[in-house]
């Protein structure tokens, strides 16, 4: 989107305020179908934990995605957003057996990530078909906060564990399906994937009826100009051929799944931040916005970089600023980061907004959560109204002391 573009949502829905670009979130779709496109059966799943909006939800479905869903709220969205059970795989982290056979009378696809509950789902229900996470003991991505198949992972169930699984298995005679793993975001190293791709097939050949493979998801996209990010395109190359070599030897056609979350809707995201107050100290130039790791946790939480531009004066004289927040207590976007020339009043986007951020949002110093547009065909359209004070008094109970 332009920066024009951006500033008159801005004036009219008001900041903070998140933007996601329709046409973006397509074009990311596209890149990565097309990259495949020699599979005859490819299921892109959408990982919903990145931005679970059910206009957003309904333009992927629109688009032909299934859904990745890690709650039974999530499943719950879907199935209201119009997915159909059997385009949800639900691939839970921790939860109880009752959430797991909650989502299983829903018709969704259930993913078992650990021996205890796959050794209690089996006994139970023998013939609920279920595909199994292993944890391949590789770590693909480039920050261990977000790389999940690593050895000291909680996420799948270690391959070196798949005598045990093999034994569950055959004493419960269940029904497995499908084998699914996720190194983690941020692929680095396509060759490591290709590596963990191969523990996968090597594991899948110990079931003999499965009718999927998911390789999760994880590609890496762009945070900075210049920035490095996934070769999908490479990848299904080298994968396709790979894959397509395994249904030969597997001797049935299978579907290839991937659950892409931040590679679909990160881009299409921007943040829009009206800056409060501009405060010049002994040794920084503070640009303090009407917004705070409230709205935004990730600066914080992973210290990840977001691009921020000032787009009311785009092509201003560059200065150096610390973007901070409201918050009471250390609330930073950005330390020392080169802006074009920051006024009070100036909006400020911050770029690669679509993916964890309005989902991790909270009413931490009791602030709203921001109001959310879809961009779509040239119109903003409001997907989320800006909450209000009575959001913040709903489900409180007052008690008289």
């Amino acid at each position: 989107m332009e920066s024009n573009q951006l500033l008159s949502v801005a004036e009219e829905f008001g900041c903070p305020l998140y933007v996601y670009d329709a046409a973006k979130i397509q074009s990311q779709y596209n890149r990565l179908t097309n990259a495949f496109s020699k599979v005859e059966k490819l299921r892109i799943n959408y990982a919903c934990k990145a931005l679970s909006n059910l206009s957003v939800l309904k333009l992927l479905k629109k688009m032909g995605s299934g859904l990745d869903t890690v709650s039974i709220q999530e499943v719950q969205l879907g199935l209201h957003a119009g997915f159909s059970p059997d385009m949800i795989i639900y691939t839970p982290n921790g939860v109880s057996l009752d959430e797991i056979e909650e989502a299983a009378t829903l018709g969704v696809q259930i993913n078992i990530d650990n021996l205890s509950i796959l050794e209690q789902f089996g006994a139970k229900h023998p013939n609920i078909p279920v595909c199994i996470r292993i944890n391949p003991h590789v770590m693909a991505g480039g920050n261990s906060n977000i790389s999940v198949g690593h050895i000291d992972s909680k996420f799948g169930i270690s391959i070196h564990q798949l005598p045990h699984i093999l034994r569950i298995v055959e004493n419960t005679k269940m029904h497995i399906n499908g084998i699914h793993m996720h190194t983690g975001s941020d692929i680095l190293d396509i060759e490591v994937f290709l590596y963990a791709a191969e523990i996968l097939f090597d594991t899948a050949k110990h079931f003999k009826d499965l009718d999927f493979l998911d390789f999760g998801s994880g590609f890496k996209v762009p945070y900075k100009k210049g920035d490095i990010e996934t070769n999908v395109e490479e990848m299904g190359k080298k994968l396709t051929k790979r894959f397509l070599a395994f249904e030969k030897e597997y001797g049935r056609e299978l579907t290839l799944a991937f659950e892409p979350g931040k590679f679909l809707v990160s881009e299409s995201g921007y943040f829009l931040a009206k800056v409060n107050v501009v405060k010049q100290t002994t040794s920084t130039v503070f640009a303090g916005v009407d917004s705070g790791f409230n709205h935004l946790i990730r600066p914080m939480l992973y210290g990840s970089e977001h691009h921020i531009e000032n787009i009311s004066h785009p092509k201003g004289k560059e200065r150096f600023y610390s973007v901070v927040g409201y918050i009471c207590e250390t609330d930073t976007f950005a330390t020392n980061r080169r802006i074009t020339e920051i006024k009070e009043g100036d909006i400020l986007s911050f770029r690669n907004a679509g993916a964890y951020c309005f989902t991790m949002a909270s009413n931490y110093n009791s602030r709203f959560k921001p109001a959310e547009v879809l961009w779509h065909e040239g119109k903003a359209h409001l997907i989320r109204q800006r909450e209000t004070f009575d959001d913040i008094l709903r489900n409180q109970v007052e008690v008289e002391l």
